[in-house]
């Protein structure tokens, strides 16, 4: 029997689908493999000697001739670096590291693996296939096919929310595209979470690439720093959409409405609130309400991005409104 959670998200995603809020793809049956076994050895293994004695495991993805890209949580207390494949084992000389991002480039000399095809994650819809490639449980290469689930705006760019699982080992690992291009890397999960796993956006990736000057390569050493990647923050430093997804979690309709109702005063023209907010009515059981929210949020996200004069007030259907921070409409 279906949880009375899924039947509720089966119902807001329902709307979703009835309004074009999703541009849902056809689903691949499965990925090339033959490319998927040459794409296999770009897709490293990284072992980390901690200053605390132990190893810490993780993957990570050639993106450039010597340079391997991978999670500075996988990195950040290390001693010492390898990164192996097949057998061989190459030494890290030196490190770029993104901690806010958890984006790390790894400068490797001598390593012998082509580098990968970058993509771009910004054209990426909910509902594409996407796979994952990384080392899950720290032994061998796995690949997990999925779904693009969410893009949520943060910091320039948009994290990737898919259904393609991945555990401790992945990090680090490359999620890629129906034509295997690059488009994020395998970053963290919401334990608990239903089809929470998250991957930076390529776009991040390619920052670092072009202008690796602005943070410099430093030798490989535990992070004195206490920084933090913006996943591992406090809860209440987290960025919305993540606190949306714990809300979510854990049923709470009416937090995750409030959240919602702050999130579009502070992001004017954001459409993930208001399906948000969709999402919470539908939780408790206001249907056209959230019926309604789901509509402002589809008309905010056909509005051109680049002519907010245009229209300042957003609205979905005749009479419905959808000015940013404006209350859940009532039902008749």
């Amino acid at each position: 029997m279906a949880s009375r959670v899924a039947m509720k998200r089966v119902v807001a995603i329902a709307f979703a689908l009835a309004l074009g809020l999703f541009a849902v793809a056809p689903v691949r049956a499965e990925f090339d493999r033959a490319v998927l076994v040459s794409l296999a050895a770009s897709v490293l293994k990284i072992e980390a000697l901690r200053v605390q004695g132990g190893f810490s495991l993780g993957s990570g993805v050639v993106v450039a001739p010597d340079t391997v890209v991978t999670n500075c949580h996988v990195t950040h207390d290390a001693l010492k670096i390898n990164v192996l494949h097949g057998g061989a084992r190459w030494l890290v000389e030196s490190q770029l590291s993104h901690v806010e991002r958890d984006l790390c480039l790894l400068r490797v000399p001598g390593l012998r693996a082509s580098a990968v095809t970058l993509g771009r994650s910004d054209g990426l819809r909910p509902g594409q296939p996407v796979t994952a490639l990384g080392y899950t449980g720290g032994a061998e290469l796995r690949n997990s096919p999925g779904l693009v689930l969410a893009m949520h705006r943060f910091d320039g760019s948009r994290v990737i929310q898919s259904s393609s699982g991945f555990s401790s080992g992945a990090s680090g690992g490359g999620l890629f595209d129906e034509s295997l291009h690059l488009v994020g890397i395998l970053t963290f999960r919401l334990r608990g979470g239903e089809a929470h796993y998250f991957a930076a956006p390529v776009e991040w990736l390619q920052t670092l690439l072009e202008r690796p000057d602005a943070l410099g390569y430093n030798a490989v050493a535990p992070d004195r720093s206490q920084r933090l990647a913006y996943w591992q923050r406090p809860s209440l430093d987290q960025p919305r959409f993540l606190k949306a997804a714990l809300l979510q979690r854990n049923d709470q309709w009416p937090e995750l409405e409030a959240l919602a109702a702050e999130w579009t005063r502070a992001d004017a023209y954001d459409p993930e609130p208001w399906y948000l907010s969709g999402l919470a009515l539908t939780g408790m059981n206001r249907l056209p309400e959230a019926q309604r929210a789901l509509a402002c949020s589809l008309a905010i996200e056909q509005t051109p991005p680049a002519m907010p004069s245009a229209s300042p007030t957003p609205t979905a259907t005749a009479g419905t409104p959808c000015a940013p921070g404006a209350p859940s409409p009532q039902s008749p």
